[in-house]
């Protein structure tokens, strides 16, 4: 078993063999986006140390900023306590949503009572 194999084994793949990929900018610590990675897509960032995820719609392997030029340069990945979650720091090119947000994540879940305190 290599060094590689040793780190690949330690995550917890679900039954499509995915893992989720939650993507933080590692300058300001805005949550990103959230994204699967399959041992591929972690194989190939390991080795480029560009981001790569696994499109579940589309079904195939695609580097992060490939047709936007909005690419993902990794600077630290971790593993949760069960290892069934990633956590990627990048430095980000440009915006990481397909609407061209920054994030993923500039919706507000308005009226559910969240956020009214006492």
């Amino acid at each position: 078993m290599t060094p590689m194999d040793a780190i690949l084994d330690a995550i917890s793949w679900d039954e499509q063999g995915l893992v989720p990929a939650i993507v933080q900018d590692h300058h300001t610590g805005q949550v990103l986006m959230l994204a699967f990675m399959s041992r591929q897509a972690l194989e190939a960032t390991l080795a480029t140390g560009e981001a790569h995820y696994w499109s579940r719609s589309r079904q195939e392997l695609w580097r992060k900023g490939a047709t936007s030029g909005h690419t993902q340069r990794v600077v630290e990945i971790r593993y949760d306590c069960d290892g069934d979650a990633l956590l990627l720091y990048v430095e980000a090119q440009g915006p990481a949503c397909h609407t061209g947000q920054t994030t993923c994540f500039y919706r507000r879940l308005e009226g559910s009572g969240v956020g009214r305190g006492k």
